[in-house]
């Protein structure tokens, strides 16, 4: 089933199945035509994501259990809602044992359990055991907190049980647990011994998330039957993937979904994937898919309204700070991640490695040489993965890069490339799922928090080394997603965003600003600092591009931003000093610091706004199937999760609603009423008059500022949006500037004015806002 739009909703215990059931309305008068779900499988308890599942036959009790789903369905089918539902086949929960069945059989019984083959375990090396990294010191010294509780038939390590092996406890006395752990299926061991014991596959570093091998028919069968109920219902019509890149073939595995699917009933599935495409990379053709969710999309909106003449007073600035700080000069986004890649597969991700050596044929190289060359061939790639026999350019190239920066490796390279490209070896289709969390841990949770220049660059998806997107640049992408993805997902918020929409839109005055910003940091960098400049840059502007915030939501980004990029603390070692600097850097923003913030935020709030009505009705008419993510359609103004997660105040949001479907145009101000009417409208529009947005046309603008528009015709519904808007003001205005289009009367479906003549004048059609959707008039 297509769809026109879709509203993701995140479903958890305190905003339950019923509680958006109560929804549905809303989200049928906002436009949307499908409601589109966070994982809904039974999951651990106290999990607000829900990517944690623990059993995949039943719908989670917290979140309202089956019958809320048929209550949901019922509400959302009278509201004329679709249904579209986020689904996690590369992993399962196992944080705690006992919540999960299947894992909790694995541990009883070792490599003889029925669902010994669902997880991805090396038996060999752990000697026949799961070793499980969750002691705090190492096992002579943690052995007098761990219990074994014979009535119960298990051991307890604090919040940890785990299950006592059948008949292993014959002969020994339950007080001798050395003894008895050395008759279990799973072995405990300190966590810091996690790099070089673990020895199953898990979802990028969290051991609590164990990969699943759905590639496995009865495994796929098991994992999907309640999905499929869904489906056959007519509960759900569909579905989204998240991280398909971590399985073993994704486009086997899509293929397999859509057969599944099909026999389900559904005659056109709607399937889309969570896929991240780096700059020039294209989907696979043959996947059963229609598309993406979006990121790239994102990262298309994000730098077309970004001033390329920002980049190098911004990089300069940069440059500065890192001086100051004793850090060598930058050497460019590629070595940042090369290095930043290189050092998780050394660290974090060295038990996957350490898997990858142990699958190679025996005697090719010795393991320490093989480690090193496979870190740096993986610290080489430029996208998540291949799919090999496909992308065999790409592992050449991460080859050929990594030969060039050690060179000591070429013939160790040589001799691992061949295998590596021979996707019949087992080796090389783990080698392919391993580049996703090296790219992942390497990229958006290490150098995106190290590249602070500007925060609207680093963005799930997004390129940094990418500064800005001329026009043109801007509908050739566009008119590539109408020809070959029409009907994939698009996104400018999501559960994942490093910023939400509205906080870039306002970072992204700076690079037209990037004097006056320097100025400003300096302002507050005089009140108070990290002692590390860049990092400095990064939080001076979390904060002004989410202000008004609390010290609060300020505080846990800054802990979490700063173990993340890994320079100063870190998330295994944290330096307490360090911390207790940014907490007294936020702590100052609300202090002595916050006239000056006050004043900045005043200075950048309306082009920042102007930007974030653009970025929102470029989104909305854009091809592709535009995504609200929960609470969007007000000023979006949160940071990274749990930060833009928080509740959503739904019953305010239905009253503005009214308010502006009952009374003139909103103004642009901080409440961000205007935001939800260019929302509301757009989606109505694309519900109602489809007709109106089957092809993607770019539109002509002349004149002295026609630099700073965008504006195309989606088939009768004509987009015009503002860029550039400090420079706008700076040149005085549109002056002669106009819009050259169909003669005929059309309407401004946002204003509901109407034009007549096939030349516009820009300044009297962005009298109001920056922005308008027009549409045809019949002649009276």
């Amino acid at each position: 089933m297509e769809h026109s739009s879709t509203y993701r909703l995140q479903i958890r215990a305190d905003f339950d199945l019923d509680a958006a059931a109560c929804v549905a309305g809303y989200l049928h008068d906002l436009g949307v035509e499908a409601a589109y779900l966070s994982p809904l499988l039974q999951a651990t308890e106290g999990s607000d994501h829900g990517y944690d599942v623990t059993d995949p036959t039943r719908v989670d009790a917290s979140r309202g259990g089956a019958d809320a789903l048929e209550r949901f369905a019922r509400e959302a089918r009278a509201a004329g809602l679709g249904i579209v539902v986020d689904i996690v086949p590369n992993h399962m929960g196992i944080a705690q044992p006992e919540q999960n069945a299947w894992w909790w059989d694995v541990l009883t019984h070792g490599a003889a359990s029925t669902y010994a083959e669902a997880f991805d375990i090396d038996w060999a090396a752990g000697g026949g055991r799961v070793r499980l990294p969750i002691l705090g010191a190492e096992l002579p010294d943690a052995l007098a907190d761990l219990v074994v509780d014979a009535d119960a038939g298990v051991v307890r390590y604090f919040d940890h049980v785990l299950p006592l092996a059948p008949e292993s406890l014959g002969g020994l006395d339950p007080a001798d647990v050395a003894g008895v752990l050395g008759r279990q299926h799973w072995e405990p061991v300190f966590w810091r011994h996690e790099a070089t014991t673990l020895n199953y596959r898990r979802f990028f570093t969290v051991t609590g998330l164990a990969g699943v091998r759905v590639e496995v028919p009865w495994v796929f069968d098991r994992t999907h039957a309640e999905v499929l109920r869904w489906v056959r219902e007519g509960l759900v019509d569909g579905l989204r993937i998240d991280h398909p890149d971590g399985l073993r073939d994704p486009g086997a595995y899509l293929a397999r979904l859509d057969a599944a699917l099909r026999g389900a009933g559904s005659a056109e599935p709607y399937v889309v994937v969570e896929k991240i495409l780096e700059p020039g990379e294209e989907l696979p053709g043959w996947w059963a898919t229609d598309g993406t969710t979006g990121y790239d999309a994102l990262g298309e909106i994000a730098r077309v309204l970004i001033d390329p003449r920002g980049e190098e007073p911004l990089d300069a600035l940069d440059a500065m700070l890192r001086a100051e700080t004793g850090l060598p000069p930058s050497e460019g986004w590629t070595a940042l991640t090369l290095g930043t890649k290189r050092a998780v597969a050394d660290t974090v991700l060295a038990p996957e490695i350490a898997r990858l050596v142990r699958d190679f044929p025996a005697g090719l190289l010795d393991e320490a040489q093989a480690a090193d060359a496979l870190a740096e061939i993986l610290a080489g790639f430029p996208v998540y993965r291949t799919y090999l026999p496909a992308g065999r350019r790409v592992l050449d190239e991460a080859a050929d890069t990594a030969s060039a920066r050690r060179p000591d490796l070429a013939d160790a390279i040589r001799v691992l490339l061949p295998v590596l490209a021979d996707p019949a070896q087992p080796v090389s289709r783990r080698f392919e799922q391993t580049a996703g969390p090296v790219m992942a841990k390497g990229v958006e949770d290490a150098a995106f928090y190290r590249a602070t220049r500007l925060g609207t660059l680093t963005e799930v998806g997004g390129d940094p080394a990418q500064f800005s997107l001329d026009v043109h640049g801007f509908h050739a992408a566009r008119s590539l997603r109408h020809a070959h993805w029409p009907r994939a997902m698009t996104t400018l918020s999501t559960h994942d965003t490093k910023r939400g929409a509205d906080v870039r839109a306002r970072l992204a005055v700076l690079a037209e600003i990037p004097e006056r910003w320097a100025e400003v940091l300096g302002q507050l960098r005089a009140v108070a600092t990290t002692g590390h400049g860049p990092f400095d840059a990064l939080l001076w502007q979390a904060i002004v591009g989410s202000w008004p915030s609390t010290p609060e939501r300020l505080r846990e980004y800054a802990v979490k931003a700063a173990r993340e990029a890994g320079e100063a603390t870190t998330w295994t070692d944290p330096d307490q000093a360090f911390e207790a600097r940014t907490h007294a850097l936020i702590d100052a923003a609300f202090g002595a610091a916050r006239p000056v913030v006050d004043a900045f935020v005043a200075e950048i709030a309306w082009p920042g706004w102007s930007n974030a009505l653009s970025a929102a009705l470029l989104h909305l008419t854009g091809p592709g199937v535009p995504d609200v993510y929960q609470g969007t359609e007000l000023w979006d103004l949160s940071l990274v999760d749990p930060d833009n997660r928080r509740p959503v105040d739904y019953a305010a949001r239905r009253a503005l609603l009214a308010r502006i479907d009952e009374g003139p145009p909103p103004t642009i101000d901080a409440d961000g009423v205007a935001k939800l009417l260019v929302t509301a409208r757009a989606l109505r529009l694309r519900r109602d008059r489809p007709g109106l947005f089957t092809r993607y046309t770019p539109m002509t603008v002349v004149g002295d500022a026609a630099a700073h528009a965008i504006a195309y015709d989606r088939g009768g519904a004509l987009t015009v949006a503002t860029r550039l808007p400090v420079g706008l003001h700076r040149r005085g205005g549109w002056g002669d500037t106009a819009l050259l289009r169909h003669a005929g009367p059309t309407r401004d479906v946002l204003t509901g004015r109407t034009f007549r003549g096939g030349e516009l004048p820009m300044g009297e059609l962005l009298e109001i806002y920056p922005v308008a959707l027009l549409v045809p008039e019949e002649e009276p």
